[in-house]
């Protein structure tokens, strides 16, 4: 496939520009709900996504407030976390979203957007900001550094921040006491005014194997270079560490007699189609059968 490609130096554009593609492109992005206490001990409250995690031991997880675009000055946030080195990662699913939106309105300094936004604040253990209540999981956190990024509009400032509690939601974990990542229930940022309900869209794919996959180069190249058999497809083929044998697909072929025509013709759409099915169906080691057939 054939695709016309345009080209950007950020360096020759404007802020705006390079801001909405990175976040159009770089999507969906998790939301770390900061709460933080200013010097004089007044809630904040907003939303950011350019968050991750980024180890687990230590667990660190990082946030950055960027620089505002249009005057270049910086969010309560970052001012709050510069003087007091605590905040707390609340995180954001589908039942808190509109309101997590209201706290990103940019309310004078001192303003509480726990009440502007209607949320409950719950005391921490081992850092002075507040928890959100709402919030399936919250993260208590001593900021180890912050780095800036630059100094102009736009710039971004990492908020390497160190996790000393945790506390969940008991109803959004399993049996063995892990996340049900449809109980969580979360949401993620995305270009523009978009945001992305995670459960709507989810789908599983396995890890690859501990024992190394065959790979797509094993796949023969009729097969390879598909016009029907998607790069997925492909992926899940190459995701198997051991090819049947002979006497296995002849076996497969006497019991599904009609296939074995179908094998014969390399070629045939209906062939890559029948493959595509068995692939779809999670008859992998189906699908290779008749591929090698």
């Amino acid at each position: 496939m054939q695709f016309k490609t345009q080209t950007l130096d950020p360096a020759a554009s404007d802020n705006a520009t390079v801001y909405g593609i990175l976040a159009g492109a770089v999507s969906p992005r998790p939301i770390a709900f900061a709460s933080t206490l200013d010097a004089e001990g007044r809630p904040n409250l907003a939303p950011y996504s350019f968050f991750n995690v980024f180890s687990s031991n230590p667990p660190i997880v990082v946030f950055s407030p960027v620089r505002r675009g249009r005057d270049n000055t910086t969010k309560h946030t970052l001012d709050n976390i510069l003087e007091t080195k605590e905040v707390v990662i609340n995180i954001v699913n589908y039942a808190m979203v509109q309101q997590i939106s209201l706290a990103s309105t940019e309310y004078d300094a001192g303003v509480d957007e726990f009440i502007k936004a209607g949320f409950t604040k719950v005391q921490s253990e081992a850092v002075k900001p507040f928890r959100v209540k709402e919030s399936p999981v919250q993260l208590e956190c001593k900021v180890k550094e912050v780095v800036a990024m630059g100094d102009q509009g736009g710039a971004g400032n990492l908020v390497i921040c160190e996790v000393v509690r945790m506390h969940l939601h008991e109803n959004i974990l399993t049996e063995a006491g892990t996340i049900d990542d449809h109980k969580i229930d979360l949401v993620a940022r995305m270009g523009g005014n978009w945001y992305t309900r995670a459960i709507d869209g989810m789908f599983e794919v396995p890890k690859p194997l501990r024992n190394l996959g065959v790979g797509v180069d094993q796949i023969p190249e009729a097969f390879r270079t598909s016009s029907i058999l998607t790069g997925n497809d492909l992926g899940r083929l190459g995701n198997v560490d051991v090819l049947p044998q002979a006497e296995e697909i002849q076996a497969f072929l006497e019991t599904e007699a009609e296939l074995k025509d179908l094998a014969a013709a390399k070629n045939s759409p209906a062939l890559h189609s029948k493959i595509q099915e068995l692939i779809s169906d999670n008859k992998i080691q189906e699908a290779w059968k008749l591929i090698l057939a």
